[in-house]
């Protein structure tokens, strides 16, 4: 009688899971009272304690530093004399545009309260795109919207940005009747 493969694996399985039960119980006890064990324990958590109580003990600064994204410190731009364009987004969102008649390479946006300097990047498709490097914020306007981007978080903080002149409906040109 010929054995085909797929006994052949089966049996191998078998034996496989057979052995796996029976070795697992002599590995898995543990040892009772091992002094060299409860010795290596009470290291371990003496070190963790330890740990614990030096990286309370940096508080703000331990946590500045290990969160190397942070954003410098940076002035608030001068908004003085300046066009202010207002956009309402979804979920209540506000954004304000600051832009200057003789520098179109830079804008001020205001978001949550906070001034951010943004600096003008080429794009191919004609979208208006800003960033600001230090916070990673991110505004591409376009002809129908804005939109405010966290480039971080990979996520958008603001969409669907329209100003009073984006918000009015699209009014369609009526047909024009022949003549007869």
């Amino acid at each position: 009688m010929a054995t085909s493969p797929k006994h052949l694996f089966a049996a191998g399985a078998f034996a496989f899971a057979a052995f796996t039960l029976c070795a697992a119980p002599a590995s898995a006890a543990p040892e009772k009272n091992h002094p060299k064990a409860e010795d290596v324990l009470k290291a371990k958590k003496s070190s963790k304690s330890k740990k614990a109580a030096a990286a309370a003990g940096a508080g703000a600064a331990g946590a500045a530093a290990a969160d190397s994204w942070a954003p410098k410190d940076e002035a608030e731009p001068d908004i003085t004399d300046t066009k202010v364009t207002e956009y309402s987004c979804e979920l209540n969102n506000k954004v304000t545009i600051y832009t200057n008649e003789g520098d179109d390479s830079h804008i001020a946006l205001r978001w949550k309260k906070r001034l951010h300097r943004m600096e003008r990047v080429g794009t191919t498709t004609g979208a208006l795109r800003f960033e600001n490097t230090n916070f990673r914020l991110v505004w591409i306007g376009i002809p129908s919207k804005g939109i405010l981007l966290d480039s971080r978080l990979n996520r958008q903080l603001a969409n669907e940005c329209k100003n009073a002149e984006q918000s009015k409906p699209m009014v369609a040109a009526a047909p024009e009747q022949k003549k007869s």
